[in-house]
């Protein structure tokens, strides 16, 4: 079974530049921002082959589409509160990997491990990691040897 789509929720004072910042650092892996919704508020990446939006970077200020607003007085659930995620996108080849840490750490990211083989995850293991604005670990990963 595969994942249809995913994504993270950033505090409203980073939103723009957690977008920015996925612009910027998923390009080299050939993502791109496909659509938004909610004045901007939710944004979808997709990759160039599909074309079809699987990894969405939304503001807290933005509830879930097709969830339910808080009754009064219940606390609002549909905001995610908590930041720290770990998310890895796969890249076509090594040479990718590199491209995405570099662009990312140009963007604003902080580097949370350059690239190269991760033998404790395989031998063939090639990440690089990258925090993003909001404190996620993003990470690019190419399994195939070269």
């Amino acid at each position: 079974m595969t994942i249809s789509h995913t994504g993270i929720r950033g505090p409203p004072a980073l939103h723009n530049t957690m977008v920015q910042w996925y612009e910027a650092a998923l390009a080299p892996l050939g993502y791109k921002r496909a659509m938004d919704f909610l004045d901007g508020l939710v944004v979808g990446f997709a990759d160039n082959d599909s074309g079809e939006a699987d990894w969405w970077v939304s503001s807290a200020d933005a509830s879930s589409p097709g969830s339910q607003p808080a009754s009064e007085g219940e606390e609002d659930k549909t905001v995610a509160k908590i930041v720290g995620t770990h998310t890895a996108f796969v890249a076509k080849d090594r040479t990718a990997v590199q491209a995405f840490h570099k662009a990312a750490i140009e963007a604003g990211g902080k580097c949370n491990g350059p690239p190269g083989v991760r033998e404790m995850y395989g031998p063939s293991y090639y990440a690089a990691f990258v925090l993003d604005p909001a404190g996620n670990n993003i990470e690019a990963v190419c399994l195939a040897e070269e």
